[in-house]
C-alpha cells in the first residue's frame, strides 16, 4: 500500500493512519507473500482469477495481491470475479459497484446452483459440500473463458485448521486444505495465497478499510456445523493458551512420516536394525 495520495490505488483510499492498522497490513502482506514465495505459486505473466464471495476474507485477498502487485512482487494479471449464486436476498450490485469504483477489473456472473442445492440436498443436511462443488465448477469454467492459469480462494490460516480437524474428527484421514493445488482435469492451479494470515487479522482488515461485506445466509444460517463445532473447540483452546492456533497449524509444516503411522507414506517393514557395530541385520523389523 502506497502512502501518498497521489500515488494509491483506490482499494486503499482511506485507510486508517493508525500505527495500530499499519502494523496489521504489513503483517497480512508479509504472511501472503511469505505463503505465495514459500509455495511457488509465481508464474510470471499468468492471468489469476481472484474469487470474490464479498466476505472479508476475499476482500483481505483482493487488496493484499493488488499491494504485492504495485510493489512489483506479483508479476500476474489480476481478474476478480464474483460467482452471484441465486440466493435469494444477495445484494447483486453490492461487489459490481464496489470493483468499478475500485478500478478492479472483474467478471460477475450468474448461475443458479442455490436452487439446485435447496432441490438436492435432504431436509436437514448441510449445503456446503454440493455448493461448493457447484460453485468450483463454475469458477473452473470461467477461468478457462478467460485464460486464466489459476483459480485463487480467500482461504486463511484458521480455514487450514479447522478442514484439518475436521477430517481428524469425521474424515478418519490427516488432511486439509493445500495452499497450492492442480485441479483434477489438470488443467488449473488453485492457490490460497492467505494460507498463513489469521482469520482475526482478516476481520480487523476488512473492518477498518469498511468494505461492503456480504454475508452468506445459506450456509451460515445452519445450525449444528461440524466446521462451526470445530471452531468453538480451538476458540476454548486459544482462549486457555494464547498462540496455540498457530502452533498447531506449524505442524502441519511439520509432519514426520516416521512418526506416524502410514505404511503409504514410510517404509516401516523395510526398516533395518544393526546388529553389530558397522553392520546391518539382513531380516526387516515387523
Amino acid at each position: 500500500m502506497l502512502d501518498e495520495p497521489d500515488d494509491i490505488h483506490p482499494l486503499f483510499s482511506g485507510a486508517p493512519k493508525s500505527t495500530e492498522f499499519r502494523k496489521l497490513r504489513k503483517r497480512i502482506i508479509r504472511d501472503t507473500r511469505e505463503a505465495i514465495d514459500q509455495y511457488g505459486m509465481i508464474e510470471p505473466g499468468a492471468k489469476w482469477l481472484v474469487c470474490l464471495s464479498g466476505g472479508k476474507d476475499s476482500y483481505t485477498l483482493l487488496a493484499a495481491l493488488y499491494e504485492l502487485q504495485w510493489r512489483g512482487l506479483l508479476p500476474v494479471e489480476i481478474l476478480a470475479c464474483n460467482l452471484d449464486q441465486g440466493q435469494p436476498g444477495f445484494p447483486a450490485t453490492v461487489l459490481p459497484e464496489f470493483l468499478a469504483k475500485m478500478n478492479v477489473p472483474h467478471r460477475i456472473e450468474y448461475a443458479d446452483t442455490y436452487s439446485i442445492v435447496m432441490d438436492k440436498v435432504p431436509a436437514g443436511r448441510t449445503f456446503c459440500a454440493l455448493c461448493s462443488r457447484l460453485r468450483r465448477g463454475n469458477l473452473y469454467r470461467i477461468a478457462r473463458e478467460e485464460g486464466c492459469s489459476a483459480v485463487v480462494l480467500g482461504h486463511h490460516r484458521d480455514d487450514i485448521l479447522e478442514t484439518f480437524f475436521m477430517n481428524l474428527f469425521h474424515g478418519g484421514r490427516l488432511a486439509t486444505m493445500p495452499p497450492k493445488l492442480v485441479n483434477e482435469e489438470g488443467d488449473l492451479f488453485v492457490y490460497r495465497p492467505l494460507a498463513h494470515v489469521a482469520e482475526a487479522d482478516c476481520e480487523r482488515f476488512a473492518k477498518a478499510m469498511n468494505y461492503p461485506i456480504i454475508p452468506c445466509d445459506l450456509c451460515g444460517s445452519q445450525d449444528g456445523l461440524q466446521r462451526q463445532q470445530v471452531k468453538q473447540i480451538l476458540d476454548g483452546w486459544e482462549a486457555n493458551s494464547p498462540g496455540r492456533r498457530q502452533v498447531m497449524f506449524r505442524s502441519l509444516m511439520n509432519a514426520r512420516p516416521s512418526h506416524l503411522l502410514d505404511p503409504k507414506l514410510f517404509d516401516f517393514a523395510g526398516l533395518m536394525r544393526r546388529t553389530e557395530p558397522g553392520t546391518v541385520d539382513s531380516e526387516k523389523i515387523i
